[in-house]
């Protein structure tokens, strides 16, 4: 779309005259779109846009960073992580897998799962184990690695699955009793694999208004006005902004992947706490690649509060700059919370587009 388009659509978002709302996006890609591309500050001042818990490395608990970097330091142990991981602390300040590697602990970047296959082939003689993070996008190659290192009986691979799914943490956050959010922009990466189906308990379930949006600015801008024209007309649905790659059934091939390799398991999130049936644990056929189940690893306990705030912010509670830390104790230079380390992270999108 032109720029044209996107002065209309500010035009007609500032002709409804809304009062006050509130809409959270829960799609890290959509924060830092709406940042770089300034979208809060051509919103009427009565409409607020809220980060939700969209970004996978920002729900990752600091309890379990803990244990991986435990993990790391063994020495026949290869990590195998995306780039945005390697920063992220654990309880302590300072310590994440980057700090570890520095120690001696063999970590490697790597840009796919099946990436972290050939490492293992590749060292025959050490234990690589791959970070699955993330959502449903990034599930179906994670279960692609697996079948991959099970047909080429690379044993010396395994999965540490830290994936989890939407909807269950959409339900937490909506039972939360501070729940103030009026409309949803759902993932339209998410949105490609579980398809409009995927989202449809929103409206059927909790009245709630949601669209299926884009990244492009005229995508969010007119997903935005779709949703307050929901909100207004008080008819909830769910709209799919995202037509060019999102279809009503989703990806029928990556959900049966998924089903195949994985199934529900009661998860940990940073924000939110222990949800039933959130995560993606490698089912019993595949166990032989489970990390957790290999290594022996046990979960250790939660962390004494620090005055980092990514759990308030990636639930809506706070905005980035209402933590304390922001941008003097915590920088994307020196992160404290993971908010400000990950490339899809709320803190980190303030900070660097100044949108606080």
């Amino acid at each position: 779309m032109s720029s044209f388009d996107a002065q209309k659509l500010v035009r007609a978002i500032h002709a409804l005259d809304m009062p006050p709302v509130q809409i959270m996006e829960v799609c890290g890609t959509h924060t830092m779109a709406i940042a770089e591309a300034g979208i809060k500050s051509v919103l009427p001042e009565q409409v607020k846009l809220l980060s939700g818990p969209g970004c996978p490395v920002c729900v990752t608990p600091a309890e379990v960073i803990d244990s991986i970097l435990n993990l790391a330091m063994e020495p026949e142990v290869i990590i195998a992580s995306y780039g945005d991981m390697l920063r992220v602390p654990g309880s302590q300040p300072g310590d994440s897998l980057q700090r570890r590697r520095a120690l001696g602990a063999r970590v490697e970047m790597v840009y796919s799962p099946v990436d972290a296959v050939e490492l293992a082939k590749q060292n025959p003689n050490r234990e690589v184990v791959f970070l699955g993070v993330g959502f449903e996008t990034t599930a179906p190659g994670t279960a692609a690695a697996v079948l991959t290192a099970q047909e080429q009986q690379v044993g010396n691979f395994s999965v540490w699955s830290m994936l989890k799914t939407v909807e269950p943490a959409l339900r937490a956050l909506m039972a939360m009793e501070d729940f103030a959010v009026q409309g949803f922009l759902c993932p339209g990466h998410v949105a490609t694999i579980i398809g409009e189906k995927g989202f449809s308990f929103l409206p059927a379930e909790y009245g709630m208004p949601a669209v299926i949006s884009g990244f492009e600015p005229e995508d969010i801008l007119l997903s935005i006005y779709l949703l307050l024209r929901q909100i207004r007309e008080g008819r909830p649905r769910v709209q799919n902004e995202y037509t060019r790659a999102v279809s009503a059934a989703g990806n029928t091939l990556a959900q049966g992947i998924m089903a195949n390799c994985f199934i529900p398991r009661t998860d940990l999130w940073r924000g939110l706490g222990q949800i039933e049936a959130s995560g993606l644990g490698l089912c019993a056929k595949f166990s032989a690649y489970d990390a957790e189940k290999k290594f022996g690893v046990e979960h250790l306990p939660a962390p004494r509060p620090t005055a980092c705030r990514c759990g308030q912010v990636i639930t809506g509670r706070h905005g980035p700059a209402e933590c304390p830390l922001f941008g003097t104790r915590c920088t994307p230079e020196d992160p404290v919370g993971p908010c400000m380390v990950s490339s899809e992270g709320a803190c980190a999108a303030a900070y660097k587009y100044q949108t606080v």
